[in-house]
C-alpha cells in the first residue's frame, strides 16, 4: 500500500512534463493514477470481509523513536479510500474538459495528484507522525489548489484563510497526538489503549487539542467560514476537496480515534454540541445564498456538522448512520458540485435567479442533478433516503438531549430539502430556457462524473446489499467492537419513516413559500441573516488578521531601519545580554596556563594590526585587503593546529569573498564623512564588551573537561556505520543530517528569493 500511495506522488512530479508531451489525453492517464491504491487495496478485501482482519504493513522510519511508516487497511480506511480514489478519478476526467484551454493545466494536475496522495496516505496511516505529515500535506496542497488562480485577490485570500485556519488546528492536533503517544507509549493508533488514555489526567487536554484539529479541518462552528470562501477555487477543486475528501478529514480523525477518546461524557457533550450547532447553522446559511457553489458549500458545512454530531452521540446506530451518510453525501455532493461547474462553464453564471428551464437543452446534466438532489433531500429510493432513515433512528435514541437533537435534525433536514430543490429545480425547470448564454448539452467529460455519481446513489439505494459488509466493517473499526449492519430500503411504517416524510413535505412547503408571494420578505430576512453573519467568526478572523498585519508593519518600521550598523548593533547587544549574563555569574574562574609560541604571537599581531587598519582607513580596497589578511592569518592558525580541512575551507571562503568584494566595489558610493564621536564611541564600547565576552567564553571553555562519551562514540561509529574517516564531516552529514539539511534548505530558499527578486526587476526593466 505504501508503494501505491508513493506512485501517486511520483505522478504529481511527472504531471507537468507529461501534460506538455501528451496534451489532452494526459487527463485520462492521470485519472487512472488514483485508482492504483484502490486496486491494490482490493487484494485484501476478501480477507477483510471474510474474517474482519485488517491489513498492516510498515517500513522503519525513525527506529530510535519507534516511529514507522505504518499503514492499516480496515473497513473505515477502505470506505474513505474508495471515495478518495473513485471520485478522484472522475474529477480528473472532469477537469480535463473544464480547464482544457488553461495554460497551467499540467501544474493543476500535479497539485491535484499531490492532494490525492496525501489524502490516501492520511486514511491509511496507522502511525500518528505519518498521519500528521499527510494531514499537513493536504493543507498545503489545498492551499495551492484554492489559490490556483493566483492572479485573483479573492483566490489568494481564500487560500490563505484555509491554510491558516486548518494549519493552526493541525498544530494543536500535533500536540494532542504527541500527548497520546506519551500517555500510551506508542505511536501506532492500532496499539493505543483507550482505557489508559481515558483514565489519564491528560485526557481532557488531549481531547481538546485533537478536536481543535478535527473541527478546523471539517469546518465546524466557529471555524466554518473558511469553507464557503474556498469556493473561489475552480469547480473541480470544490467538487473534490470540499465535498468528498479534505473536509471529511476531520470526520475521519474523530472516527479513527473514537475507540481511544470516545465513550466519555466530555466527548459526548463537546462533539455532539458542536456538530448540532454546525448542522443548523450551515443549513440556515445555505438557504440564504444565490450562488450555486456557495449554496452547496454551506449545505456541506451542515452535513459535516451532522456527521460530527453522530460521532459525538457514539451509539451503534449513530456510528452506522455516520458511515452510510458519509458515503451518500460524497456521491450526491460531488455530482451537484460538478453540475454547478458545468452550468457555469456553459452559461457563464452560477446565480440561480438567472437560470431556468435548461433541462430541455441539457437533459443528461439535468437528470444527474435531479437524481443527486433527490438523494440530498432524502427521497426514496436513493442512498440518501437510507442514510436519512438511519440518521433519524440514531437521534431518536441518543444518551441525552433527545428533544434538542431531534428538533435540530428535523429543522436542518427540512432546510436541506429546500437547498436540494433550489439547485435542481430552479436552473432546469420553471419555464422557458433562460441564462446569460443559452447552452447545449455539455461534452461527455463534463457530465460523465455527475452522471456516474448520481447513478451510483440510485443503484446503491435500490440495492444496498451491493455494499456487502463494508458499512458494518467501518462501524466496527470506529466503535472498536463488532457492529454488523444490514441495509434495507424498506423498514416498515415506523416513526423514522414518518419523520422522513414530514421533512420532505416541510421542505417542499418552504420551497413553495420562497418561490411565491412571500419571497421578498424571506429574501429580506436572508439578507438580514447574512449581515448578522458578517459579525460572526469571519469578522473576528478578518479583524485579527488585519491587526496582525498592522503590528507587523509597526514592528518593521521600528526594527528595519535600513542601516546595517543598526542590525549589527542589535544582534551584538542581544548576544551580549543572553550570553554575558550567565557568564558573569560564573566569575571568577581559574585561567588556565597557556603556552604561546612565536608564530602564534606573530599571527595575533598581524590580526590586531589588520583589524585596526580596517577601522581607520578610508579606502575600501584597503579594508578588503585588511580583512583578507585576517582571514589568511586564521587559516594559518588552523594549519598550526593541524586542522587542514578547516584551513582549506577558510582559504576558499576568503578568496571567494575578496573576489566578490572587489567586483562590487566600483558600484558602491563614495565613503561618507567619518562618523561623529557620539556615534562611534557607543559602537566601540559595545564592540569592546562583545570582544571581552568572547575572550572570557573561550578561556572558560578551555577550563572544562568534557566527558569523553561523545568523542568515543563518534570515533567508534564514524567509520563503522557512516563509512567516513573525517569525524567532522561524518557528524555534519550523517549524525546531524537533519540540521545540515535544514541549513541547506534555508540557503536554497534564500537563493530562490534573491533570484525571484532579480528576475522581477529584469522583467520590469529596472
Amino acid at each position: 500500500m505504501l508503494w501505491a500511495v508513493l506512485s501517486v506522488f511520483i505522478g504529481a512530479l511527472l504531471a507537468p512534463p507529461l501534460h506538455r508531451a501528451l496534451g489532452r489525453p494526459a487527463g485520462w492517464l492521470f485519472a487512472a493514477l488514483p485508482l492504483v491504491p484502490l486496486a491494490l487495496a482490493m487484494r485484501f478485501v476478501p480477507r477483510l470481509f471474510a474474517a474482519g482482519e485488517a491489513h498492516h504493513a510498515s517500513l522503519p522510519w525513525i527506529p530510535s523513536l519507534g516511529v514507522e511508516l505504518a499503514v492499516r487497511l480496515d473497513g473505515l480506511s477502505l470506505v474513505f479510500l474508495g471515495l478518495i480514489c473513485g471520485i478522484g478519478a472522475l474529477i480528473f476526467v472532469y477537469a480535463s474538459e473544464y480547464l482544457r484551454s488553461h495554460p497551467r493545466l499540467g501544474r493543476f494536475y500535479a497539485y491535484l495528484l499531490l492532494f490525492t496522495g496525501s489524502m490516501a496516505g492520511l486514511v491509511l496511516a496507522d502511525d500518528v507522525i505519518l498521519l500528521f505529515v499527510c494531514w499537513e500535506l493536504t493543507s498545503v496542497s489545498s492551499y495551492l489548489l484554492i489559490g490556483w488562480d493566483h492572479e485573483r485577490p479573492e483566490a489568494r485570500k481564500a487560500a490563505l484563510t484555509a491554510l491558516l485556519v486548518t494549519g493552526g488546528g493541525g498544530l494543536a492536533m500535533l500536540a494532542g497526538l504527541v500527548l497520546l503517544a506519551v500517555v500510551t507509549g506508542e505511536t501506532q493508533i492500532s496499539r493505543f489503549s483507550g482505557d489508559a488514555v481515558r483514565g489519564s489526567p491528560l485526557y481532557l487536554p488531549i481531547l481538546l487539542l485533537v478536536l481543535a484539529g478535527a473541527f478546523t479541518k471539517s469546518a465546524q462552528v466557529p471555524f466554518h467560514f473558511w469553507l464557503p470562501r474556498a469556493m473561489a477555487a475552480p469547480t473541480p477543486v470544490s467538487a473534490y476537496l470540499h465535498s468528498a475528501t479534505m473536509v471529511k478529514a476531520g470526520v475521519y480523525l474523530l472516527a479513527r480515534l473514537h475507540p481511544t477518546l470516545g465513550a466519555t461524557r466530555e466527548w459526548h457533550l463537546v462533539v455532539t454540541a458542536f456538530g448540532a450547532a454546525t448542522m443548523v447553522t450551515g443549513a440556515a446559511l445555505a438557504v440564504a445564498q444565490k450562488d450555486l457553489k456557495r449554496i452547496l458549500a454551506y449545505s456541506t458545512v451542515s452535513v459535516l456538522g451532522l456527521l460530527t454530531m453522530l460521532l459525538g452521540i457514539g451509539t451503534r446506530a449513530a456510528v452506522a448512520a455516520a458511515v452510510v451518510y458519509l458515503a451518500a453525501h460524497s456521491l450526491y455532493k460531488g455530482a451537484l458540485f460538478m453540475t454547478a461547474g458545468t452550468l457555469d462553464h456553459e452559461t457563464g453564471t452560477r446565480d440561480v435567479t438567472r437560470l431556468r428551464g435548461l433541462a430541455r437543452r441539457m437533459p443528461i446534466t439535468a437528470t444527474a442533478a435531479v437524481l443527486a438532489a433527490l438523494s440530498s433531500a432524502g427521497a426514496p429510493p436513493l442512498l440518501g433516503f437510507l442514510s436519512k432513515e438511519l440518521f433519524y433512528e440514531a437521534v431518536l435514541a441518543p444518551p441525552s438531549m433527545t428533544a434538542v437533537l431531534v428538533g435540530a435534525a428535523v429543522l436542518s433536514s427540512a432546510l436541506l430539502v429546500v437547498v436540494s430543490l433550489v439547485v435542481a429545480h430552479r436552473p432546469f425547470f420553471g419555464g422557458s430556457p433562460a441564462a446569460p448564454t443559452l447552452p447545449h448539452e455539455a461534452p461527455p467529460s463534463l457530465w460523465l462524473g455527475p452522471a456516474t455519481l448520481a447513478a451510483a446513489g440510485l443503484v446503491l439505494g435500490v440495492a444496498p446489499r451491493l455494499l456487502g459488509d463494508l458499512p458494518g466493517l467501518a462501524a466496527t473499526a470506529i466503535l472498536g467492537r463488532p457492529a454488523p449492519l444490514e441495509l434495507r430500503l424498506w423498514h416498515g411504517l415506523t416513526p423514522v419513516l414518518g419523520l422522513s416524510v414530514a421533512t420532505l413535505l416541510a421542505g417542499l412547503g418552504l420551497f413553495r413559500v420562497l418561490s411565491g408571494r412571500q419571497a421578498r420578505l424571506l429574501d429580506a430576512a436572508a439578507r438580514a441573516a447574512t449581515r448578522l453573519g458578517a459579525w460572526g467568526p469571519a469578522r473576528v478572523y478578518d479583524a485579527a488578521f488585519a491587526g496582525l498585519l498592522r503590528f507587523a508593519e509597526w514592528l518593521t518600521r521600528r526594527l528595519q531601519t535600513g542601516h546595517l550598523r543598526h542590525y549589527l548593533l542589535i544582534t551584538v547587544f542581544t548576544t551580549v545580554v543572553l550570553v554575558g549574563t550567565p557568564l558573569l555569574r560564573s566569575l571568577p574562574f581559574t585561567v588556565p596556563s597557556l603556552t604561546v609560541e612565536l608564530p602564534e604571537l606573530v599571527l595575533a599581531g598581524v590580526i590586531l594590526g589588520s583589524a585596526a587598519m580596517a577601522t581607520r582607513t578610508q579606502s575600501r580596497l584597503a579594508v578588503v585587503a585588511a580583512l583578507g589578511a585576517i582571514g589568511i592569518c586564521v587559516m594559518l592558525v588552523f594549519v598550526i593546529f593541524s586542522a587542514l580541512d578547516l584551513a582549506l575551507t577558510q582559504i576558499m571562503v576568503e578568496v571567494l569573498t575578496i573576489v566578490i568584494f572587489v567586483l562590487v566595489l566600483h558600484h558602491l558610493p563614495r565613503f561618507v564623512p567619518r562618523s561623529p564621536a557620539r556615534v562611534w564611541i557607543p559602537d566601540a564600547i559595545v564592540s569592546v564588551i562583545f570582544g571581552g565576552m568572547v575572550t572570557l567564553l573561550i578561556l572558560m571553555s578551555s577550563t572544562l573537561s568534557p566527558e569523553p562519551i561523545l568523542r568515543e562514540f563518534f570515533v567508534e561509529k564514524g567509520y563503522a556505520e557512516a563509512h567516513g574517516r573525517n569525524i567532522v564531516n561524518v557528524i555534519l552529514v550523517d549524525f546531524r543530517a537533519m540540521d545540515t539539511l535544514g541549513e541547506s534548505t534555508v540557503l536554497c530558499v534564500a537563493g530562490i528569493g534573491v533570484y525571484a527578486l532579480l528576475a522581477t526587476r529584469t522583467r520590469k526593466g529596472a
